[in-house]
């Protein structure tokens, strides 16, 4: 009996754990609503959580008054950032963001660390 019981936990754990991602987020007035990539609707969250400024397969970024909110594909926080800090969001893809605060551009991972930063072009 523990042979068989071994076997089918061994068999369960080499099954390939498919990650949720993102593949659109629909916005009506009152709704987000979060598809997969397999086009089902997996998460309906209400816009009073901020504006949508980007999504990309692995998090989406929304601001709501001075801050700016980090959420994984699942729909749950990971994060708070001040717009103070942070600046503008230009853009959102993979598992960064990018913003420009004053002259400087900066790069930021999906958990909200600071990765890179570099003078805005002129």
């Amino acid at each position: 009996m523990k042979k068989i019981l071994t076997f089918f936990i061994l068999l369960l754990a080499m099954l390939p754990v498919r990650a949720q991602s993102i593949s659109h987020i629909e916005t009506t007035r009152s709704w987000y609503y979060i598809y997969d990539q397999d086009g089902k609707k997996t998460k309906g969250l209400p816009t009073s959580i901020g504006e949508l400024k980007g999504f990309s397969a692995t998090f989406f970024v929304v601001k709501c008054g001075s801050w700016y909110y980090l959420y994984d594909a699942k729909g749950n926080k990971i994060k708070a950032l001040s717009t103070s800090t942070v600046g503008e969001v230009l853009s959102v893809a993979g598992d960064t963001f990018t913003s420009r605060l004053g002259s400087w551009i900066y790069t930021w991972s999906k958990d909200g660390r600071k990765l890179r930063s570099r003078p805005a072009g002129q």
